[in-house]
């Protein structure tokens, strides 16, 4: 992993194209503490996952789809989840998730 990924305000997890996690940043660890943290590299992240999540992800692992991106409430804590699969020669070779915080009342503006 990058060098700025590492220490990034964002919590990064990749997975490869069975799903065994290969890579956590610094706040993926982190976010992921009490699952195991930096000891869930090499285990199976759809087992981390319940239905229908684990189906969503299991169909990307599989094919080059649509990014699945939603926000969750957490104590307090709300968040942008952004899961993508990754490529390798235009075939599917794992998934991404970025899982960023985000404020309560965020603005949103509509560009022209």
């Amino acid at each position: 992993m990058n060098d700025w990924i590492e220490e990034a305000p964002i919590a990064v997890t990749v997975c490869d194209e069975r799903g065994k996690i290969t890579e956590m940043n610094q706040k993926s660890a982190k976010t992921f503490e009490k699952y195991g943290g930096l000891s869930l590299i090499g285990s199976d992240l759809l087992a981390c996952h319940p239905e229908p999540s684990r189906t969503k992800l299991k169909k990307m692992l599989t094919s080059v789809s649509t990014p699945n991106a939603y926000t969750i409430e957490k104590n307090g804590v709300k968040k942008l989840i952004y899961q993508f699969a990754s490529q390798k020669n235009g075939h599917p070779a794992g998934l991404v998730e970025l899982s960023l915080e985000i404020p309560l009342d965020m603005p949103h503006f509509v560009r022209k």
